[in-house]
């Protein structure tokens, strides 16, 4: 899940493919691909990983895709028939990936390894900097340049998914409590429950310098505008 910096619009990836979930009832992008990584870069493009859905000419795994107009179409970049990367972030110097190990792209075309041990359960950057956050079962790791050097980050919450935006950061912990951080991830404070079981969360930061935070649950896309403080569901403020 993630937002485009430039449009605002909202992007959901899906085992059944992307949807803008901007407004309701939500649009389906493009074809069906079970996307597993995906991403926005600041200029716009998107990056996603996964397997091809019925009738979509791509190898399985896909490797990494990119669309430059907003999801409709993909071009395969590297990997392909080799890597499903289950986590992709994008920051301003490249794209950081997992597929079991942990690797760092400038162009997305070249991988290198990165040498530390990183078993991120998910990814989360600003596409417009070099901070990565990356959720592991042992901690939050942090890095500060396009992810190829990792440091733990003391005293955070146990997170299952972050996202970052503009220096601020929000996060949900495996007991299902959004935290956010006001220095891209270095400290955390617990806000409100998230609303449900969360897949996906995204953020936004608004003119007061408030987090607006999308959590996609099972059944719904929900939204917060005070934090992560109170949600509600997307299909109501479009009724």
């Amino acid at each position: 899940m993630s937002v485009n910096p430039d449009t605002n619009q909202v992007f959901l990836a899906t085992h059944d493919g992307l949807f803008d979930v901007t407004e309701s009832p939500a649009i389906q992008l493009g074809p069906s691909i079970d996307l597993m990584g995906f991403t926005t870069a600041g200029n716009g493009d998107l990056y996603a990983s996964g397997h091809p859905g019925p009738g979509t000419n791509l190898p399985d795994p896909v490797g990494l895709i990119r669309s430059t107009d907003q999801g409709r179409t993909w071009e395969p970049l590297s990997m392909q028939g080799e890597s499903d990367f289950h986590a992709l972030a994008a920051t301003d110097g490249g794209i950081v990936g997992f597929d079991g190990q942990l690797r760092v792209s400038a162009d997305g075309i070249t991988w290198e390894p990165v040498d530390e041990q990183v078993p991120a359960f998910h990814l989360a950057a600003n596409p417009r900097d070099s901070i990565v956050l990356a959720t592991t079962e042992a901690g939050l790791q942090r890095s500060v340049d396009d992810g190829a050097t990792w440091a733990a980050v003391p005293g955070a919450p146990l997170l299952m998914l972050t996202a970052l935006s503009e220096g601020k950061a929000a996060g949900i912990t495996t007991e299902g409590q959004i935290h956010t951080s006001d220095d891209a991830g270095l400290t955390w404070v617990e806000q409100g429950p998230a609303p449900g079981e969360a897949a996906a969360i995204a953020t936004q930061m608004l003119d007061d310098s408030t987090l607006r935070i999308w959590v996609a649950t099972e059944n719904s896309v929900q939204v917060s505008n005070d934090n992560g403080q109170t949600f509600t569901d997307i299909r109501s403020n479009h009724q």
